[in-house]
């Protein structure tokens, strides 16, 4: 290693040390400040550095040597009455020592975010007790029940195809199940947070991130139980319905990243259509509230194994209308999933263009036919269960984006 390598290492190190140190000093620690956490980073590239030529437990003597001196300052501090509860400083103390190894011993980049990740987490310490504080019984079961199925179902899942078509992977389905019900649960945090106080846009988003069906039921029930906001609850509804292009778009990035130049522009387009429709109605009814209404936890192991067969359904019809009646077969299988559900089609096209056994244009027509089908859907909710004038509000600019929709898909150039 040479000599130029080695002091960018030292400088890294005694940068890192100092950020962290800060901070410390900042809020006053009494272990370790500005001055002590460079020692320590510095003292862990030293080791790392001898370790070249020494070996790997002078590294390790390092550790516990400074465990040890952690220790007894602790013990000290305890019999002069001077200890505070926690152990904060000292754990990173322990961490930054290890940051100052890493430097030497694997990837700078890690090091220095690792670093930041620690300096940004020490000075938040005041708004992550505050954010602990409101989370309520049902934001940390609905949080728990995520852990259960993103880290304790998923890992045991086998990776390997089954069934017809070698289309059923337990361990790809199940991650795909954990990518929608993240998004779902992503919006259902902020509007936990800010829903009572959102705004008609941002509950729009809101209600679009979670599920724009759910809030088509919302509000339609809500205009025939609050007469004269149905305005409103039309305004929500459009938003919510282009938002769902956003969604569309994360799950065919994350599950076909090499597509998503060729389905982004007519989706978008879309979006573009439905967000000029929701802009015209914003002027109108700019001024009426509408609280959002209490939104249901999208965790559920109930929902999410409901949501799993659905797709598993939805997947197989759509290798099953391939390989039997071509692409008419797909679109009948996107008119009668989009009825329902978004996420179950959009994620089987994604995995049909990820495996090649769909091109990437017939993909985002697919998703396109779904999302139509949806529309007529939610008109159907709110015939159902929202008012009249309701109606015949969503109708019209429904009509519209239909219209929208059916140009793109015959117009749009392959």
């Amino acid at each position: 290693m040479d000599l130029t390598t080695v002091f960018e290492q030292l400088g890294i190190s005694l940068g890192l040390g100092l950020l962290v140190g800060l901070q410390r000093e900042r809020t006053e620690s009494s272990l370790a400040g500005i001055r002590t956490f460079p020692l320590v980073t510095v003292l862990g590239t030293i080791v790392a550095l001898m370790a070249n030529t020494w070996g790997g437990w002078v590294v390790a003597a390092g550790f516990l040597a400074l465990a040890a001196l952690l220790v007894v300052g602790h013990v000290a501090r305890l019999k002069a009455g001077e200890i505070t509860p926690g152990l904060t400083s000292e754990m990173a103390i322990l961490l930054m020592y290890g940051v100052g190894a890493y430097l030497v011993a694997g990837h700078r980049a890690a090091a220095v975010a690792v670093s930041g990740g620690v300096a940004v987490l020490l000075h938040l310490k005041p708004e992550m007790h505050a954010l602990v504080k409101k989370i309520g019984d049902a934001d940390f079961k609905a949080i728990m029940q995520f852990v259960l199925i993103s880290l304790v179902i998923l890992p045991v899942l086998p990776d390997q195809a089954y069934g017809p078509y070698h289309v059923l992977n337990p361990h790809r389905l199940w991650l795909l199940v954990v990518l929608i019900v993240a998004i779902s649960l992503g919006g259902y945090i902020v509007h936990k947070f800010f829903g009572e106080k959102a705004g008609t846009i941002i509950g729009g988003i809101l209600g679009g991130l979670i599920s724009s069906t759910a809030t088509t039921v919302s509000y339609a029930r809500r205009s025939r139980e609050m007469p004269g906001s149905f305005g409103m609850a039309a305004l929500v509804i459009l938003i919510a319905s282009a938002i769902v292009f956003v969604r569309v778009l994360v799950i065919l990035a994350a599950v076909s990243p090499g597509a998503l130049t060729v389905v982004a522009p007519p989706l978008g387009a879309m979006m573009g259509a439905m967000t000029v429709l929701s802009i015209v109605v914003w002027f109108a009814e700019r001024h009426e509230p509408a609280p959002m209404p209490v939104q249901a936890n999208p965790t559920e192991l109930k929902s999410a194994l409901f949501f799993g067969v659905l797709f598993v359904i939805v997947l197989v019809a759509t290798a099953a209308g391939k390989q039997l009646f071509g692409q008419e077969g797909l679109y009948a299988v996107a008119v009668l999933s989009g009825l329902t559900d978004m996420d179950a089609i959009t994620l089987s096209t994604g995995q049909m263009i990820a495996d090649g056994r769909l091109d990437a244009t017939a993909g985002w027509r697919l998703v396109l036919v779904a999302v139509l089908s949806n529309l007529v859907f939610k008109a159907g909710v709110v015939a159902v269960l929202g008012e009249r004038k309701l109606l015949t509000r969503i109708v019209m600019f429904f009509i519209i984006a239909f219209a929208t929709g059916a140009v793109i898909l015959k117009f749009w150039p392959a």
